[in-house]
């Protein structure tokens, strides 16, 4: 059963490749040229199963089953931004390093040094047996001074709760344990496993 990854983020694919460790799973821009997924959605959930289900049907393969994660954070202080934008809150072509940076300021601008946050992760999976959408989540802060070289995106300065370091600080264990989306995936292991026994 090959399990075909709805994105082309390498920090993502990296992160779902080595907690989904003992499966086959492939990028789809490994089988396919990458295409432009519209994600108009409203929630975490919906642009999940928009991205599954345009790499399930461009694919044409009925035996493939495709995930698709959407994730990202949301930061009280901002009334929960950037939420859905969090790949893109730096504007269309944004860096890792653009979107953290506007956050910063964001939060600077309204003379906040830290607040309370938390990452959401949902992840769709699109198989010839349906669909379905599991979440993940991770609570925490985010600080406006960035620390740490680990991890993607936001890591460098959101701090889980527990802990006094960021999760770009904190050693990629220890992360993967706290993680919203490798909460997510433990989840979505599970619908793996139930198509892989309806197929026998």
């Amino acid at each position: 059963m090959k399990i075909v990854l709805a994105t082309s983020n390498k920090g993502k694919v990296r992160e779902i490749v080595e907690l989904l460790h003992d499966r086959e799973v492939f990028p789809y821009t490994d089988l396919m040229e990458g295409f432009e997924i519209v994600e108009d959605g409203e929630t975490f959930a919906a642009n999940a199963l928009i991205k599954a289900r345009a790499v399930y049907a461009a694919l044409g393969d009925a035996d493939a089953v495709v995930i698709a994660d959407d994730s990202g954070i949301s930061v009280d202080a901002l009334g929960g931004e950037p939420g859905i934008y969090s790949a893109r809150y730096g504007g269309e072509n944004a860096t890792d390093k653009d979107n953290l940076n506007k956050l910063v300021e964001a939060l600077r601008a309204k003379g906040i040094g830290e607040s309370k946050a938390h990452y959401t992760a949902a992840i769709a999976v699109v198989s010839r047996e349906g669909e379905r959408c599991v979440h993940g989540w991770m609570h925490g802060r985010v600080i406006t001074a960035p620390r740490g070289e680990n991890g993607f995106g936001y890591d460098p300065m959101f701090i889980p709760e527990g802990f006094g370091q960021t999760l770009g600080e904190l050693p990629d264990d220890v992360k993967k344990g706290l993680s919203h989306r490798s909460q997510a995936l433990s989840l979505a292991k599970i619908l793996i496993d139930q198509i892989k026994f309806l197929r026998r």
